[in-house]
């Protein structure tokens, strides 16, 4: 089970160039360039990959008030729930425009938390805009940052700076795989999902269980505590995505934020439950929170919860399978079970497909048989050719686990798109299984033993 990623929040006016920096951080431009209301959720953050730092940013911005007073009051909410989800936050002001009463809203809500906070003055593109941004010490500031998002001047020292109080740099992780298989190590479950999808009406359903042993363990300081439980001999740590307060009307807000703690929990599981209510089905932000857990690489099970409302509908669980699929394809490995956790119908089911789905997760192939199945495969449908000269899979062997990962050796590595790697994941999953498990796949160009012993000869 890996850490939680460090959150750093981006918040400040609207123009003073959180989406610039946003981009600059994430190395591409993929968030908040438009500051209407309603821009899509996902955008508002992503992992920022830096001249070695590693950080979930989150832009906090992207609404456009009607007036003035709705603004200084929206930014001031928006302040206070990017401090309570953030595990420091960089307070971005415009030295081109000076110090603003907007400015000063934010600034006193957010000196008033316990969070990391650091000034950062953009929009310094020159050496006199530097200088400029100095006179903001008159105002009570300590210490400022000046930047340029856009010139990407400054930001490797407010990195510096920020990395000293909260950990930024990235640290090689020890191999997990050995973690993960010991069978006294605990299964890490995060429960995701839309807020009132009945999160923790599961958590309290499975802990409610007379088998199981329960008993509490600390969490990280922002995170609610996790609970810890045994199953059948089983240890299982469920890490709850709960936190998420509603704030005046800032739903748009708290959609984002509610994806972040998501996020936080994720990077820390071996297995999610992704909670879908079952009367409101599957809607664009529960496609986004699968997504994000698809990329990661984790394994997934489907809960639809308060399936004793829904079915009164008169759809079966078949047909209700089917549109989950329909609208979630890229994750149809995924087993997907109805549960009511008012009634307790059918929650033990979830512990069980945890188990199955993990063992799934951490299951190494035989070399031997992964082959035989390999060319079998290969055979019947051939990789892609290039300029009439077909494509070869020489082998293939598993080089790790969580999730399976597997090598192929190939003639021709780049003619394996997405399409022939998706027919290559659904044969694995006929012959082996691997349910609810995501597969990665690696392909790589077979040196050519000519070659070799051409040089040889020289």
């Amino acid at each position: 089970m890996s850490s939680p990623q460090t959150v750093v929040a981006l918040v400040g006016r609207p123009n003073v160039g959180k989406s610039t920096l946003f981009n600059r951080l994430l190395g591409r431009r993929s968030a908040i360039v438009e500051k209407k209301p309603g821009v899509t959720r996902d955008r508002n953050s992503g992992i920022a990959k830096y001249q070695g730092y590693e950080f979930l940013a989150v832009d906090t911005g992207g609404f456009e008030p009607v007036a003035e007073t709705s603004l200084i009051r929206q930014m001031s909410q928006q302040a206070r729930l990017a401090v309570e989800e953030a595990d420091c936050v960089l307070f971005i002001v415009n030295v081109q425009e000076g110090w603003t009463q907007g400015d000063g809203e934010i600034y006193r809500t957010l000196v008033e938390a316990d969070t990391p906070l650091f000034v950062v003055v953009n929009k310094a593109d020159n050496p006199r805009l530097e200088e400029e941004s100095f006179e903001f010490h008159r105002l009570g500031v300590e210490k400022i940052f000046p930047v340029s998002a856009e010139h990407n001047r400054g930001i490797d020292g407010l990195l510096e700076e920020v990395d000293q109080l909260v950990p930024l740099k990235i640290v090689e992780k020890e191999d997990s795989n050995e973690g993960l298989t010991r069978p006294d190590a605990p299964v890490a479950v995060a429960v995701i999902g839309k807020p009132n999808a009945g999160k923790s009406s599961i958590v309290n359903a499975l802990l409610r269980k007379e088998r199981m042993i329960v008993d509490s363990v600390s969490g990280t300081t922002r995170d609610p505590v996790d609970s810890q439980c045994n199953y059948e001999g089983r240890n299982i740590l469920l890490v709850d995505t709960a936190g998420i307060r509603r704030r005046g009307k800032v739903s748009q807000k708290i959609e984002t934020f509610s994806i972040v703690s998501a996020l936080k929990s994720i990077e820390r599981a071996d297995v999610t439950l992704l909670i879908i209510d079952a009367g409101e089905g599957v809607t664009e932000q529960v496609t986004k929170i699968a997504g994000y857990a698809n990329e990661r690489k984790k394994s997934l099970v489907i809960v639809m919860n308060k399936w004793d409302l829904a079915k009164k509908d008169g759809k079966t669980e078949k047909e209700a399978r089917e549109d989950v699929y329909d609208s979630l394809n890229f994750i149809n490995f995924a087993p997907v079970i109805f549960v009511s956790a008012k009634t307790g119908q059918q929650v033990p089911q979830i512990f069980e497909n945890i188990l199955r789905v993990h063992e799934q997760y951490v299951r190494r192939i035989q070399t031997s048989d992964l082959n035989t199945i390999l060319h079998l495969i290969v055979n019947q449908h051939p990789p892609p050719s290039k300029s009439g000269r077909p494509t070869k899979v020489y082998y293939g062997n598993q080089v790790s686990v969580a999730p399976p990962t597997f090598v192929f050796m190939t003639n021709n590595p780049e003619k394996t798109n997405f399409a022939y790697e998706r027919y290559i994941s659904n044969q694995f999953r006929y012959h082996f299984g691997f349910e609810g498990t995501p597969l990665n796949f690696i392909w790589r160009k077979k040196k050519s033993t000519r070659s070799k012993k051409s040089g040889k000869r020289a």
